[in-house]
């Protein structure tokens, strides 16, 4: 495994598994067939609905608590100062621990300030390890980062070879916040997967296409938490530290970039509109599972 060692000195595992879309009823088994093929940092949220699973998991494995970089994140519904402190305590129950590795807000909407409050008072507090955002876009990230008691140490945003995020990276980079990639593989969108630079690259190496990506994500120093229900693929997520990507190929990389998300802008009013939608829909469906991956 590589690390990184985020601004306030906490190392975080360069490669986790995340449970976005990972069912309920699949969850428990998927997490601990996770750990069992090594992984030591995983990913989770309160909307996706399977805290609880993760947490049962994490008992079940018989690993250390120490020895797993647990990360969640706070919901839109609990944002504001009490409301984002009730519910990580909440999380905390659900995930049967005292303290969290790391946690994020999940979106740049609603009272996020206040949201960001509870956050610092409870990394203040010990609770929390490390804190941070996701999909905050350079002009809000720095935004926070400016006027926060405790910069974020973390931003999780849409990262994966047709959507390099460059510009968004070098504003990381300038205010000491790690960048961490959801959807790495950009889910195969555009034939990712099949991309004949990737494949050609994988070749050389006796690799697959979505080794190569991972190897490109580690190599610009970029977390990432693939997700898979299936343990041979975890295995294979996995078996990215044994070969190192030359200048070339990495630069043969970088030219692939499209510049656009694979999925929809956080900056468009009509996606703030539409998610607005989503977020009232879910308070009663309470699942993240056969949605489309959009954060």
């Amino acid at each position: 495994m590589e690390y990184v060692t985020l601004s306030n000195g906490v190392r975080m595992p360069m490669l986790g598994y995340g449970v976005y879309q990972v069912s309920r009823e699949e969850c428990e088994r998927c997490v601990l067939d996770a750990l069992g093929a090594g992984y030591r940092s995983l990913d989770t949220a309160q909307s996706y609905y399977n805290e609880e699973q993760v947490g049962s998991a994490i008992q079940k494995s018989g690993i250390p608590r120490q020895d797993i970089f647990l990360t969640t994140k706070v919901w839109v519904e609990h944002y504001g100062y009490d409301a984002a402190r009730a519910s990580l305590l909440d999380s905390m129950a659900k995930l049967q621990t005292d303290y969290l590795d790391l946690v994020l807000l999940h979106q740049p909407f609603a009272d996020y300030y206040g949201a960001y409050r509870a956050l610092e008072d409870l990394y203040r507090e010990g609770r929390l390890r490390a804190i941070g955002v996701s999909n905050f876009y350079p002009d809000r990230l720095v935004d926070l980062a400016s006027f926060a008691r405790i910069r974020p140490m973390v931003n999780q945003v849409e990262i994966h070879p047709y959507h390099q995020q460059e510009e968004a990276k070098h504003w990381m980079d300038k205010y000491g916040v790690q960048a961490e990639a959801w959807a790495p593989f950009g889910e195969g969108r555009g034939g990712l997967f099949q991309d004949p630079v990737l494949t050609a690259i994988g070749q050389k190496y006796g690799k697959t296409a979505a080794q190569v990506i991972l190897r490109w994500h580690l190599q610009r120093g970029v977390v990432v938490i693939p997700k898979s229900t299936h343990p041979e693929r975890m295995q294979e997520n996995l078996a990215v530290f044994d070969f190192t990507l030359g200048e070339e190929e990495m630069a043969a990389i970088a030219a692939l970039d499209k510049k656009e998300s694979a999925f929809f802008s956080h900056q468009d009013p009509n996606m703030v509109e539409w998610f607005v939608q989503m977020v009232d829909r879910r308070k009663t469906r309470q699942d993240s599972t056969g949605e489309p991956k959009n954060w």
